[in-house]
C-alpha cells in the first residue's frame, strides 16, 4: 500500500510484497549466488518506498552477483553478530538463509542509476519482491546497542574507502562500540569484538 503524493508506504504497514514493515533505511542482509555457487552474504540498506531500492558502493561482490545472477534473498535478522559478519568478513554459505534469520524474501535487482561520489561508484537498484517466509512471530524490542553495532558496520566498510577520513572514521567506531557495550548485552559485546577482528581498527583501552 502506498501514499498519496510520495509514494511512501505507512510505516506500520509492509510494502506489497514485502514480509516485513520498511522505514527509511532498513538495514538486512543480502545473500547472492556467486560463480562457485556459494551464497556470499552482505550487509544491505533498504531504502522504502515504492519500489523498495538498494545501494551498492564500488565493486562489491553483491554488485557483481546482481548484475550476473540478476537478484538474490533479503534476509532481516535481529542478531548483531551475523550482521556484523556479513558486513565486515567474506561469509559465504551453501544455502542462502541464515539460521537467524526472522523473515526472508527472494528479490529481482534491476539497476535505475548509477554515479560518482570521488573515486566510488554508487549503484542504485530497484528490489522487486518475489518469494517470502516469515519465520518467527516475535515482538521486536529496541536495543541501542544492537543499532550502535550498526552504525559502527557502516564506519568500518567506510575505513580506507577513497572519500572518507579514516581519523574521523576510527573516532566514530571508539564512540559507537562503546554505546554498544554499555547499553547493549553479551551478543552485542560479542559483535564488536568481531569488528575488531574485521576492521583495521583496535578497540581503545578501558
Amino acid at each position: 500500500m502506498t501514499g498519496a503524493g510520495g509514494g511512501w508506504a505507512p510505516e506500520d504497514d509492509a510494502p506489497d510484497g514485502w514480509p516485513v514493515p520498511l522505514r527509511g533505511v532498513t538495514e538486512s542482509v543480502i545473500a547472492t549466488k556467486g560463480p562457485n555457487d556459494l551464497w556470499n552474504l552482505a550487509a544491505l540498506g533498504l531504502h522504502a518506498g515504492d519500489p523498495v531500492t538498494a545501494r551498492t558502493y564500488g565493486n562489491t561482490r553483491t554488485r557483481r552477483n546482481f548484475e550476473r545472477r540478476g537478484g538474490g534473498v533479503v534476509q532481516f535478522v535481529a542478531d548483531p553478530r551475523p550482521f556484523v559478519d556479513a558486513a565486515l568478513s567474506i561469509r559465504e554459505e551453501p544455502e542462502p538463509v541464515l539460521p537467524s534469520a526472522d523473515a526472508w524474501i527472494g528479490v529481482d535487482a534491476a539497476l535505475l542509476d548509477t554515479w560518482t561520489e570521488g573515486e566510488t561508484t554508487i549503484r542504485e537498484w530497484e528490489l522487486t519482491p518475489g518469494e517470502s517466509e516469515v519465520v518467527r512471530e516475535e515482538a521486536t524490542t529496541i536495543n541501542r546497542g544492537f543499532g550502535a553495532v550498526v552504525e559502527a558496520t557502516v564506519a568500518a566498510s567506510r575505513l580506507g574507502v577513497a572519500g572518507f577520513d579514516d581519523e574521523e572514521l576510527r573516532g566514530r567506531l571508539d564512540f559507537l562500540t562503546g554505546v554498544a557495550e554499555r547499553c547493549g548485552g553479551a551478543r552485542e559485546r560479542e559483535a564488536v569484538s568481531r569488528i575488531e577482528e574485521y576492521a583495521d581498527w583496535d578497540r581503545p583501552e578501558n
